[in-house]
């Protein structure tokens, strides 16, 4: 059987099915292989069908960075988060995953926890692949790694949080302003003696400076307040409450910088017997798939991760093709969702 037939086999020292052997069983020539695979257009429907088979019939897999070389694109966009063992980014990822799928391109998605130092190391490794944009959480990097992205030259968004002066594009909200938000909530429905229980990563201070700060200008005095080493969760909510109500025995109402917090606190008073609302009011950030299905259900912080991940992709295609971005830096601002714990 000649070679324009028959299906090549895997070679001995270990190489793979090449486009020259895909090309070989089309019985076409490398290059009108490659326009088929590359610029169909170009290529007759009788031929493009040969090479389709002979792709379909050897597993080939086309080279995409090679072909990003002559391009100068990946077709990858690189996402970093600080976790995604938490749901709170999951929205955000989800979205800019389909938004940018659309139009013809993949994410590549990094974790970087909560350490700057991992961070620096991860942009450097994602850097050097040279994806077509990049799209960072939070606006809070080193030095270094703000001078790396602006030199990169390539599409930067920072999500989640907001700065008068982004790398490049933002879209976010403040942290401040939310959690000010949520102080007014609680002082409306009557809590005077308020505290807040969060990590100690950058956005989570900050919400908690934001709450404190209103909290106090609104006339409800010293605010106690907890952060924990992040990441946190179900069970730091469940003994930051418990911290709490030893230093503050008299505390009406608790904010917790997520729902994770949040509902482990809920888990530690309803333990004590103490009753929410009634005993004492609960409420979070995020407003979590889980938030609105807790007895009671939960008064939360709603943030628009879907809208988040759209308009980064949007920004990142639009910069990768040359068109203009016009608002480069967008507020998707924040709602709070009252329910029955406060």
């Amino acid at each position: 059987m000649d070679d324009t037939t028959s299906t090549p086999r895997k070679r001995r020292g270990g190489g793979g099915i090449t486009l020259g052997d895909v090309a070989r069983l089309a019985g076409v020539a490398p290059i009108t292989a490659s326009r088929a695979l590359n610029t169909p257009a170009q290529v007759s429907p009788q031929v493009l069908q040969r090479v389709r088979e002979a792709v379909q019939r050897t597993g080939y897999v086309p080279n995409l960075l090679a072909g990003g070389l002559a391009s100068r694109r990946s077709r990858l966009v690189a996402a970093v988060v600080p976790s995604i063992a938490g749901p709170v980014f999951l929205e955000t990822v989800q979205a800019l995953t389909e938004a940018l799928a659309d139009k013809g391109y993949q994410l590549m998605l990094g974790q970087s926890g909560y350490d700057g130092a991992r961070e620096d190391e991860l942009l450097e490794q994602i850097l050097g692949r040279r994806p077509d944009g990049l799209v960072l959480t939070g606006v809070m990097h080193s030095p270094q790694a703000r001078r790396r992205l602006q030199a990169s030259g390539l599409p930067v968004v920072e999500t989640w949080d907001f700065t008068s002066s982004p790398v490049d594009m933002l879209v976010g909200f403040s942290h401040e302003a939310a959690a000010a938000a949520m102080a007014d909530h609680l002082v409306s429905r009557g809590y005077r003696r308020l505290a807040v229980l969060g990590g100690d990563d950058a956005r989570a201070l900050r919400r908690q400076r934001g709450f404190v700060e209103r909290a106090r200008a609104l006339g409800c005095g010293e605010v106690p307040a907890l952060a924990l080493p992040a990441p946190t969760g179900v069970p730091e909510g469940r003994a930051g409450l418990h911290r709490l109500l030893a230093q503050a025995p008299q505390t009406q109402a608790v904010f917790c910088a997520s729902d994770a917090l949040a509902l482990g606190a809920l888990a530690e008073a309803q333990s004590r017997g103490l009753r929410v609302p009634q005993d004492l009011a609960l409420a979070g950030f995020g407003d979590m798939p889980f938030a609105a299905s807790l007895h009671p259900a939960l008064t939360t912080m709603r943030i628009d991760g879907t809208a988040i991940g759209r308009h980064a992709a949007r920004f990142i295609v639009e910069r990768v093709e040359g068109r203009e971005v016009g608002e480069k830096v967008i507020d998707v601002g924040f709602s709070v969702v009252q329910r029955e714990s406060t």
